[in-house]
């Protein structure tokens, strides 16, 4: 089989993630033996409806599409500025989610207001998905743009948006790397949870999805991870977690009792490891997203980042059609991946000759 392209990839982690959310959610209030008895004993095997429907997405992975947004932006930003500010652009585009559910900051005066760009104005993200509190509180409070929370909070919501960041950062190679990646991945989750712990786990998935963007094994990219990783104060759970992982994945033990071992998934170094155990041992993308849904915890977490992490690695065209057919925001998904594939040789800037591209990018994608 042919390796999949770039672009593939980044199809894959958006839609991947994307398809896991939406398949875990019906059942993340579920127990094992619970899923079981209403699924039958395979458990979950394709679709259920959440929400009204099939293919509901959820909260984590409207985040996701506001990171991308936020990162690309920061990046004409750039370009047209000459100065920007990642955490501070993206902690923006989150105030942007944060209205389309129906809130504003109580500190910061409605600044998603100001050139909305693209993506808001998607009727399908103006849907609340029992979005999580401590995002939610967490945005309204926040004091600047790019200020980290203050709360203590580790829950898994921070590290579930963070792969757009490991695609943006294998965007600018030659300019940046996994240290970057780490870095950044870490900033963004620490704008809503405060906790090492929290904010390191996003930094973790940031670094393995640019591994194996840049076409690593899975294998490889843990490793690498796990080598980078001390970088980060605080990254000792999420390390242990990890290395857990992989002895989980290297053993005897049945996947069930592995990923309870690993834990329900509710807070961060949980969630990735045990994403991180259903990719290891995964047969195809199909068996390693239902092994991270069929299971006692936070499936549509675990779902979402085994779906990032199996659709960057296989590439868009191993994720199955009828979980893609149903998925809501699939066209946004797909264009912001391209996006986020391309914006990199955009020529904007201030000469004339860019003038015509300018004005258009900067339409879709305003530097604020």
């Amino acid at each position: 089989m042919p390796l999949p392209s770039p672009l593939s990839r980044f199809r894959g982690c958006l839609l991947g993630g994307a398809a896991g959310d939406a398949l875990g959610t019906p059942v993340e209030q579920l127990s094992h033996a619970e899923i079981c008895r209403q699924f039958g004993p395979d458990g979950l095997t394709g679709c259920a409806p959440a929400c009204g429907r099939p293919g509901r997405i959820t909260d984590g992975t409207q985040l996701s599409l506001f990171t991308a947004e936020g990162l690309i932006r920061g990046w004409v930003r750039l370009r047209l500025h000459r100065q920007t500010s990642y955490t501070g652009v993206t902690a923006n585009a989150y105030l942007r989610w944060l209205a389309t559910q129906g809130l504003t900051s109580v500190t910061i005066r409605e600044p998603q207001t100001d050139a909305p760009g693209w993506l808001v104005s998607r009727f399908g993200l103006h849907q609340q998905r029992n979005p999580d509190h401590t995002c939610l509180h967490a945005l309204q409070t926040m004091p600047y743009l790019g200020a980290p929370a203050s709360n203590d909070s580790k829950d898994c919501g921070g590290v579930m948006r963070s792969a757009p960041a490991g695609l943006f950062v294998w965007r600018l190679r030659g300019q940046a790397g996994l240290q970057d990646a780490l870095t950044l991945g870490t900033g963004l989750a620490a704008l809503t949870h405060g906790h090492p712990t929290g904010a390191v786990s996003g930094g973790a998935l940031a670094m393995l999805i640019l591994a194996l963007a840049d076409g690593a094994s899975l294998p490889q990219a843990l490793d690498a991870t796990l080598a980078w990783l001390p970088l980060a104060d605080g990254h000792q759970e999420v390390l242990a977690a990890l290395q857990h992982a992989r002895t989980l994945a290297h053993s005897a033990l049945p996947p069930p009792e592995a990923i309870a071992a690993l834990g329900h998934g509710h807070v961060a170094e949980e969630a990735l490891a045990i994403a991180m155990y259903c990719a290891l041992v995964a047969k195809d993308f199909a068996h390693g997203v239902l092994l991270a849904v069929n299971h006692d915890g936070n499936s549509g977490a675990t779902g979402a980042i085994t779906g990032n992490l199996l659709g960057t690695l296989l590439g868009e065209a191993a994720i199955p059609e009828s979980w893609l057919a149903p998925l809501e925001l699939r066209s946004v998904l797909a264009e912001i991946a391209g996006d986020l594939h391309t914006f990199a040789d955009w020529d904007i800037g201030p000469a004339p000759a860019q003038a015509a591209l300018t004005s258009r990018i900067s339409r879709k994608y305003p530097g604020i």
